[in-house]
């Protein structure tokens, strides 16, 4: 890395980043402006590490342009956030805090880290352009000079000078491949979120020529010890399900494998020959395998995962011979990047789909809050773990895809965030479960209450295709337990196994919830409603069909009974407000009256006309108001009960074909 600056006024400052910074290369420090402007017009920098405070003078920021990596310091972290945004999208601009907090150190070191290898990026490119520029001015001239001669020569001369111009032909196709490369590693950096990243993967397959792609990262449990999760496996993203037929174990004989236990790459010409061609490459691959090239992501010498290759092509063909040297390198240097980037998404804490905790991390942050507390020895009311289950969640994935199941997970990740407190904790626990982590509960009563509320934001929320349900709704049942005050009040008392045991406790409330119990004593579908929160008990007087704290979703819904059967399904339809016509949806439906969301209060006791849309029909009813209420507390829509006034043959005939459609492409359960 190139020079480095450090202005800060306060000597104290400047010894804190100075240690941090120093191994990085040269570094000069400034106390004052007076010495900054001379060394930033003489010399030149990678980086300046700059105070928040002079940020903004105005003789710095001419200065401070040609500057690849402008790092903001500071005490205050919302300062620096806010001071970060004012620099234009384009610019690397990042901060440090200036705190002795091992995480605050650590973050520092991992933005310095970044901006050593951006700085390092843009001087390449910088100098790939230059060379670009240069050999085409170099081409330009000799295709000059071979037209001159090619005028006055004959037949053999002008065959040889053409041999030339096809060699500078496939210079510059090589050339576009440059560009091809920096273009990726430009999206690479920009790359925000894993949709990003996953996206750019295929890019890179292109790239190198290759018939498809994978990427894997390193992951580890107690059944399995490491192994090597696929995020894309042959050019898709593999749903939950598939994921246990393309992992690698790591001391398995297999490609993958190998690479991740040695940190080699690996190029092999003959590849279906090989012993390490397990058969992952056999039976799963969508074309047979003739060559692979793997390069390991590295992170601080530790293998993070890898990206794989298989099959050159070359002429709409697979090459015979492999991968070259070249595309050896280019995927060497393509995986420095990736490794950056996922570094940058943090994939070793997070699930790469919905962006929530993974197990392991999920687990040590609960560990450090229990151990925090009691370190405190304050009784600030215990801890309580839950576990969430989509309903009918292989219903929705076998009718609309598991892309569409991918898209669901992530929209619903989002919905139990925010319908959570900041203090509390969310993890992906695998597939379509989910564990939380709730703190400051007084007792199995309060646990159950908070996530009752979780359990109605998911119901009252529309997702896609959710109308296709078996209830015509998108919900989820949920498992509590209460964490016994022994492991908050006893230091050490709690480990990962102790806390795998409290979620299994979580589990087995779910499956009552679930309705797995009336499932195994063969009782009708119709019988288990799913939708509802059930709480573990540790008296072991209680049975588990007594644990529901709650009322279940069913008898809250008796007491709002209508006389007809409701249909829960999302139309269209049309009201009139201060003279202007409003557009609200319908929630449920029945011949009674209808529930509709809209953006408006409705006032009680006053008679509505509503155009009702079904279908490619549309039909003007009269509805009385019976209630009108905010969805949630803090939600910016309203409830609203209408009931049909003064219903016709033909209006009950409008509604009954349009329910009689409903029954017939109503999904079975699964």
């Amino acid at each position: 890395m190139g020079n480095g600056l450090i202005f800060n006024a306060d000597s104290e400052e400047r010894e804190f980043l100075f240690k941090l910074v120093f191994k990085l290369g040269p570094v000069y420090v400034s106390p004052s402006l007076d010495k900054a402007i001379p060394l930033l017009k003489s010399l030149s920098f990678s980086f300046v590490l700059l105070d928040l405070e002079q940020a903004g003078h105005p003789a710095l920021r001419p200065l401070l342009g040609p500057i690849p990596c402008l790092i903001l310091t500071g005490r205050h972290e919302d300062k620096l956030k806010e001071a970060v945004l004012k620099w234009p999208a384009d610019r690397f601009v990042d901060y440090i805090l200036l705190s002795s907090k091992p995480a605050d150190i650590t973050r520092g070191q991992r933005v310095l880290w970044t901006a050593r290898e951006y700085a390092r990026l843009k001087e390449d490119v910088e100098s790939l352009t230059c060379s670009k520029a240069s050999a085409e001015t170099r081409l330009k001239k000799v295709s000059s000079e071979i037209k001159e001669i090619g005028t006055a020569l004959s037949g053999s001369l002008v065959k040889e000078l053409q041999k030339r111009l096809t060699l500078q032909a496939q210079y510059l196709n090589y050339q576009k491949l440059n560009q091809k490369f920096e273009d990726t590693l430009r999206r690479l950096y920009a790359a925000n979120d894993v949709g990003n990243l996953l996206d750019i993967v295929h890019d890179i397959k292109d790239l190198i020529q290759a018939g498809s792609i994978s990427l894997y990262i390193r992951d580890e449990n107690e059944t399995l010890g490491k192994y090597l999760k696929p995020l894309v496996w042959d050019d898709a993203v593999p749903s939950h399900a598939d994921f246990s037929r393309h992992l690698a174990l790591w001391l398995a004989a297999d490609f993958a494998s190998f690479v991740a236990r040695t940190g080699q790459e690996l190029n092999v010409a003959d590849a279906d020959r090989d012993d390490r061609c397990s058969s992952r490459y056999r039976n799963h691959l969508k074309s047979p395998l003739r060559n692979i090239l793997v390069a390991p992501l590295k992170y601080d010498q530790d293998v993070i995962g890898l990206i794989e290759v298989y099959n050159r092509e070359e002429d709409g063909r697979v090459r015979k011979a492999g991968f070259t040297a070249e595309d050896q390198q280019v995927l060497r240097g393509v995986s420095e990047h990736i490794t950056l980037a996922i570094t940058k998404l943090n994939l070793i804490q997070y699930d790469a789909l919905t962006g929530l905790l993974r197990p392991d991390p999920f687990f040590e942050k609960v560990l450090q809050k229990i151990e925090s507390q009691s370190k405190r020895r304050q009784e600030t009311g215990s801890f309580a773990m839950v576990m969430g289950d989509v309903d009918w969640f292989k219903n929705f994935n076998d009718r609309n895809g598991h892309e569409a199941g991918n898209r669901l997970l992530r929209e619903l990740s989002g919905v139990m965030k925010s319908a959570i407190r900041e203090e509390d904790l969310l993890c992906r626990y695998g597939g379509e479960e989910f564990l939380f982590f709730l703190s400051g509960v007084e007792n199995i009563e309060e646990a159950t209450m908070l996530t009752e509320r979780i359990r109605k934001t998911i119901e009252d929320h529309y997702f896609e295709f959710e109308e296709f349900q078996p209830r015509q709704n998108l919900t989820m049942s949920f498992g509590v337990t209460l964490i016994p005050r022994t492991l908050v009040n006893e230091r050490g008392a709690a480990t990962k196994a102790t806390l795998k045991k409290i979620a299994n406790e979580a589990d087995m409330a779910l499956a009552e919830a679930k309705g797995k119990r009336f499932a195994a004593l063969k009782y009708a579908e119709g019988m288990v409603t799913k939708n509802k929160v059930c709480a573990y008990v540790r008296d072991k007087s209680a049975v588990v069909s007594k644990t529901s704290l709650l009322k279940t979703a069913a008898e809250m819904a008796f007491k709002e009974k209508r006389r007809y059967a409701r249909y829960f399904t999302s139309t269209i339809c049309i009201y009139l407000e201060n003279g202007s016509h409003r557009v609200a949806n319908t929630i449920d439906l029945s011949l009674g009256g209808a529930k509709i969301s809209s953006k408006a209060q409705f006032p009680l006791a006053k008679t509505l006309d509503l155009f009702l849309i079904l279908g490619s029909r549309a039909n003007l009813l009269k509805c009385d108001i019976v209630y009108s209420q905010k969805a949630s507390p803090n939600s910016a829509y309203f409830y609203t009960g209408l009931k049909f006034h003064l219903l016709s043959d033909a209006d009950r005939k409008f509604l009954q074909d349009y329910f009689f459609a409903l029954e017939k492409t109503e999904g079975a359960p699964a």
